[in-house]
Formats: structure tokens, C-alpha cells, sequence
């Protein structure tokens, strides 16, 4: 969060970590995991943890790198998501088995700390905090998005136990059970078939809803509209927010791995049409056609700090992406149908598939990491 470390997360079992002002190398955790290091997230300006294919989370403390602060247990896959609640003060972590589950660091043991599980789906590939805490959004390898609105964390959930809003496409009034089957695909996760009992009508039948109002993580569940895919399934592989909680930015691809999309959705607020049927709370905005390389391989992209533009792996680079050409502000530029993302600036410095990339919070920096392990950094030139 200070800037004065770069963390890198390795195919492996390493952390590295670096120094990105002078692009010094500060110290490798050469065993971080047992298995590739998937995730890394700063909870203060100290503690950082680190998710892994080994199934397990690690806490660090930047003062004390020779050892963990403990090590926490609970998943039983690969785990692939790590947030943070500033509010709570609550860890939260998902994985391929699916679960969400909400870890007390406050007290933490060497043995670990307290946990429970939150949250269950099939197929989930991603899940994430809005920045004020009040959502939470989960991906899914067979297209669809999940979002748990007025997010409680203290409450456990477990399906056919929490309302249901909508089942419905962004655009459409199509509802989940109505979508088209897709094909098994491979994204570095196990195959999927898309899968409309994911939340079957039982379940929606027996949702309840406060009446004039929708109650704690109410569950609205969609799936988003990606061009070229309106009769073919999608799997979300990427799922990022915009920084002022405007916008869920996706990076989508088809079943059958031919076409790669990175799509904005803005978030639409207001009173419910209906108190047991609010409309659709996501809207697609802007997209663009991705170079669809690297198949098998999540690419990860992020906004810069200000929300103003994308930075997104392209091929043996990235992307610097704005909704108009001069950068300007999403809520400025809003079109009334979905338009193309403006390509701002291309940068290549890679010999190999760029996975990752992510701006400095506080500068005017930004990194990206490839396939083959080497790690960039950008600053501007004025």
C-alpha cells in the first residue's frame, strides 16, 4: 500500500520481492509454499499474505521474512483469491473447491486462526471485495457472475439459505436456467460444463426477501453479455473493480478457447422495479477483443489507481486501455451502447506470454511479470 515494496508471486514455490523505485532485488522466499504461489495481498503496510496450489495461506510480516507468521489451512484445492475487510478486519480467501472461507488474523496462532466457511459454489474462479466492502462478486469457469449484495461477513451461507434477486443475462430477461450449454474448456482449472443447476428453481422458490427492501447478502446472480458469445458459453477467468467501486472489469474467454474478451460493467444503483425483483445492477459499457495467446493461462489485468485506464496482457506485453482517447472518466464518458475500449499505449518487453500486470498506488509505475519469469517496470517519460 506505501509503494515500497513489489511482491511476485511465482510458478513455483518462491515470493520474490523487490525494491520498485530502484528495481533492486530485496530478498526471495525461495519455500514461500509447497507449490505455485498464486496470490499475494497486503493487509497493512507489514503483513502481507500468500495463497498457493498446496491449498494452504501464508501470513508474512515485512520485519520478519526469515519465517511465517503462521500458516492457515482450511482449503481443500487450489487456492486462488485472497481479499481483505478493512471494515472487520477479516481475511477472506476462495479456491477451486469452491469455497469462500473468512479467516480471523486477529487471532492468529502459529497454529493459524479461527475460520469458517462463508460461502460454497461449483466452478468458482474468482472472487472479489468491493472497495467500500459492501459486495462481494465470485466468477465462475461456466460464465457466470455472482454477486452477494449489503455483504455480512459474520453470517454463513449456505444455498437455498440466502434471497435470491435475479437470475437473469446483463442484458436480457433470460434467466440462469435458460442458458445454452457450453463445452468443457481448459483455463489452468479443471474442465467444466456449464451448469444451469448451479442455483436450480427449487432453491429460487424457497428465497425470501424483506419486504420494500432486499436483506444482507442477497444473491443476484448473472450472466454477463460478452460479443461474440451471445449463443456460446464463456468461462471468467480475470475479475477486477474499479478502484471507486464504478465498475467489474472481466477478462472472458469462449469454451472453445478461440476468442478472448476484456469487458467493463458498470454498476447500476437505484430502487428495485420490484422489492422482490431489482433490476439489473450491471451494464456493459466497453470492451475489446484480446490476442487470445497463451491458452490455458489466466491473465490477470487491473485498473490504475484513479480508474482512468486498463492496463491488460497483450500477447508479449500489455496494453494501456481508456474508455475515450483522452483518458477520461468512465462516469464522463458512459455510452448508451457498448463501445470499444481506446487503445492509449501498447508496451512490449517480453520474450514470452504476460500473465500479470498491476500499477503502482502510489506512482507512476507499472509492472508486469511473463510466462518465462521476468518481471517489468514502466514509468512514464514527461
Amino acid at each position: 500500500p506505501c509503494r515500497s515494496v513489489l511482491t511476485v508471486a511465482c510458478e513455483q514455490t518462491e515470493v520474490l520481492l523487490f525494491d520498485p523505485i530502484s528495481s533492486k532485488h530485496i530478498k526471495t522466499l525461495s519455500e514461500a509454499h509447497e507449490d505455485c504461489v498464486n496470490n499475494i495481498r497486503f493487509l497493512d503496510n507489514r503483513l502481507f499474505a500468500t495463497c498457493s496450489d498446496d491449498t494452504t495461506i501464508a501470513l508474512w510480516d515485512l520485519r520478519k521474512l526469515n519465517t511465517k507468521v503462521c500458516t492457515l489451512h482450511g482449503h481443500t484445492s487450489w487456492v486462488k483469491n485472497i481479499e481483505y475487510d478493512t471494515n472487520t478486519r477479516l481475511l477472506v480467501t476462495s479456491g477451486f473447491d469452491g469455497n469462500v472461507i473468512i479467516w480471523d488474523t486477529n487471532r492468529c496462532t502459529e497454529d493459524g486462526c479461527p475460520h469458517k466457511k462463508f460461502f460454497h459454489t461449483r466452478f468458482l474462479m474468482r472472487m472479489r471485495l468491493t472497495p467500500d466492502c459492501s459486495k462481494m462478486l465470485i466468477s465462475t469457469s461456466s460464465g457466470y457472475l455472482l454477486i452477494l449484495h449489503d455483504l455480512d461477513l459474520n453470517k454463513s451461507l449456505e444455498v437455498g439459505s440466502y434471497p435470491i434477486l435475479r437470475a437473469r443475462r446483463t442484458t436480457t430477461s433470460s434467466d440462469i436456467t435458460s442458458s445454452g450449454s457450453s463445452g468443457p474448456r481448459a483455463v489452468g482449472s479443471p474442465c467444466h460444463q456449464n451448469d444451469s443447476g448451479l442455483l436450480s428453481e427449487k432453491h429460487m422458490s424457497r428465497s425470501s426477501q424483506r419486504e420494500g427492501g432486499s436483506p444482507r447478502n442477497s444473491l443476484e446472480v448473472l450472466t454477463p453479455e460478452v460479443p461474440g458469445e451471445r449463443d456460446r458459453g464463456n468461462c471468467i477467468t480475470s475479475l477486477q473493480l474499479h478502484p471507486k467501486g464504478w465498475a467489474t472489469l472481466l477478462r472472458c474467454s469462449s469454451n472453445t478457447d478461440d476468442q478472448e474478451w476484456t469487458c467493463v460493467y458498470e454498476f447500476q444503483e437505484g430502487a428495485p422495479v420490484r422489492p422482490v425483483s431489482p433490476r439489473c445492477s450491471l451494464r456493459l459499457t466497453h470492451c475489446i477483443e484480446e490476442a487470445n495467446v497463451g491458452r490455458g493461462y489466466i491473465k490477470e489485468l487491473c485498473f490504475s489507481p484513479d480508474g482512468r485506464m486498463i492496463s491488460s496482457p497483450h500477447g508479449f506485453g500489455i496494453r494501456l486501455l481508456g474508455f475515450d482517447a483522452h483518458c477520461s472518466e468512465l462516469v464522463d464518458c458512459l455510452p448508451k451502447e457498448a463501445s470499444p475500449l481506446k487503445e492509449i499505449r501498447s508496451l512490449y518487453s517480453h520474450n514470452d506470454v504476460v500473465l500479470t500486470t498491476k500499477f503502482s498506488p502510489t506512482h507512476c509505475q507499472i509492472a508486469s511479470g511473463c510466462l518465462s519469469g521476468r518481471v517489468s517496470l514502466y514509468q512514464p517519460k514527461f
